[in-house]
């Protein structure tokens, strides 16, 4: 499985929506500045999850960005296929088994790639926006106690 850098920048963008999900509208700026993302580039992920309705914009001077739903129902696994594509190596779960069932020589490789496949979207989709941000707190507040 890999994961682009629209990818990425796709899940820290929704990342600080979340963490900003009671606050109202974000700014795209503010997103990119604190995310340390590039804004044009910041604007070109956004539009696809605008039409998978996982954020909404409202334009005007007042307006900005949010999650169309709470972060609690937003799952990794939806963003990295709305973005990315499938999870598996290459192809999809369907082509794999496909493989799996019809390869001469090298079924075994097929059902191996089937299987990371399975785990990863296994793990991607049972974890959650709000997930995310309760990782990095307690991530971020263990490195700092480790710190003092």
């Amino acid at each position: 499985m890999r994961i682009s850098h629209r990818g990425l920048y796709a899940l820290k963008a929704l990342i600080h929506l979340a963490e900003s999900y009671d606050l109202g509208l974000v700014k795209i700026h503010e997103i990119a500045e604190e995310e340390a993302l590039p804004e044009k580039f910041l604007e070109g992920i956004l539009v696809p999850l605008k039409n998978a309705r996982l954020v909404a914009s409202q334009r005007g001077r007042e307006g900005g960005y949010r999650l169309r739903r709470p972060p609690k129902t937003i799952l990794v696994g939806e963003v990295v296929r709305i973005i990315d594509g499938p999870v598996a190596p290459f192809g999809d779960a369907v082509e794999l088994a496909h493989r799996v069932k019809t390869e001469t020589r090298h079924a075994g490789l097929f059902d191996l790639f089937l299987e990371v496949r399975n785990a990863s979207a296994k793990i991607l989709d049972h974890t959650s926006l709000s997930d995310l941000v309760a990782r990095n707190r307690r991530i971020l507040a263990r490195r700092a106690r480790a710190g003092k």
